[in-house]
C-alpha cells in the first residue's frame, strides 16, 4: 500500500488547472497550423492563424487561452493501492482547483445552484469521474469545459432499429444546429452504447483523446473519418465564418448496451479542448 498526502494531490490539481487553461496541447496546435494550409477559404485561414497566434501569445504570457475558463471536469484514475492520507480526495480535488483559479487569474464561472445563480468566487466545486483502476498511482486529467460549445451537446435514446444511419444523423443534426456556437473548428466526442449517463461520460471522455489518434477498432475508426468529412462538408468552417475545417476531429468511444436500446451523446468542444494530467 502507498500512501500519497492530500496535498500533493491539491498541487497538482492547481498547477493542472492553469496548464490546461495556458498551453494549447501540441496535437490541437498541430493540427490548426495544418489546417491553414488545407483551408480554402481565406477568412478562414485568417481565422485560423489568429487562433495559432492566440495560442502562442497565451502560453508565452501565462494567461488564458480563453475568456471563458470552463468549468473544471476532473478525472481521477485512482490506483486500488493506494492509501490517501491527510483528509478526502474531493476537498484536495477542489482545493487544488480554487487555487489554480485564484493563482492563475482565472475566470470563475460556477454558480452555487443553477436556479439562484449565486457565483461560488472559487470556480469550484468541480465535477469529478472517479474510475478505480490497478496500481499504486493516482492520475489526474484537469479539463476545463467550457460552455459554448457544452451548451450545443446533446443526447438522444436511439432505437437499434435507428442503426448506424441513426447515429450517423444525430451527430450531424446536431453539429449542424450547434453552427458558430461552439467556436469551431471544433472536436466533437461521441459516445455510443451502456446507458443514458454512461453515452454521456463516454462522450466527455472521448475529447481527452488526441485528435491525431483514431479509435483501435478499425470499424469505429472509419466512422470517426466518415463523421469528420461529412461535417467538414456542412460549410460551418472556423469561427463559423464558413470554409472546410469544421470539425478538427471526430473521436468515438463505445460500450455494450442493453437489447432494447441505442443511446448516443455528443460533447462538441471548442478548438481548444483543453486537457492536462499528470500522474502522482
Amino acid at each position: 500500500m502507498r500512501e500519497i498526502d492530500v496535498s500533493h494531490i491539491i498541487d497538482t490539481v492547481e498547477r493542472l488547472c492553469m496548464q490546461a487553461n495556458y498551453e494549447l496541447n501540441s496535437d490541437i496546435m498541430h493540427a490548426l497550423e495544418e489546417g491553414i494550409n488545407r483551408e480554402g477559404s481565406d477568412t478562414g485561414r485568417r481565422v485560423l492563424s489568429e487562433l495559432v497566434e492566440n495560442a502562442r501569445i497565451a502560453a508565452r504570457e501565462r494567461i488564458a487561452i480563453c475568456q471563458d475558463t470552463g468549468m473544471a471536469v476532473v478525472f481521477i484514475e485512482l490506483g486500488q493501492d493506494v492509501h490517501i492520507k491527510g483528509g478526502s480526495l474531493r476537498d484536495a480535488v477542489n482545493e487544488g482547483v480554487r487555487r489554480g483559479y485564484e493563482k492563475g487569474f482565472l475566470r470563475k464561472s460556477v454558480v452555487s445552484d443553477p436556479f439562484e445563480r449565486v457565483n461560488t468566487e472559487d470556480n469550484t466545486p468541480a465535477v469529478i469521474h472517479y474510475d478505480i483502476v490497478e496500481g499504486d498511482r493516482i492520475r489526474v486529467t484537469v479539463a476545463p469545459k467550457g460552455f459554448g460549445s457544452e451548451n450545443m451537446s446533446g443526447l438522444r435514446m436511439l432505437k437499434p432499429s435507428d442503426g448506424i444511419e441513426g447515429v450517423k444523423a444525430f451527430i450531424l443534426e446536431t453539429v449542424d444546429k450547434a453552427g458558430p456556437n461552439p467556436c469551431p473548428p471544433v472536436v466533437v466526442g461521441v459516445g455510443i452504447g451502456g446507458t443514458m449517463e454512461k453515452a454521456a461520460l463516454l462522450s466527455k471522455k472521448a475529447l481527452l483523446r488526441p485528435v491525431d489518434r483514431r479509435n483501435e477498432d478499425e470499424r469505429i475508426s472509419r466512422l470517426e473519418e466518415e463523421m469528420k468529412e461529412l461535417i467538414n462538408g456542412l460549410g460551418i468552417g472556423p469561427a463559423g465564418l464558413g470554409g472546410r475545417l469544421t470539425a478538427l476531429a471526430v473521436n468515438m468511444e463505445v460500450f455494450p448496451t442493453h437489447i432494447a436500446g441505442l443511446p448516443v451523446a455528443v460533447n462538441i468542444s471548442c478548438h481548444v479542448t483543453r486537457h492536462a494530467e499528470a500522474v502522482i
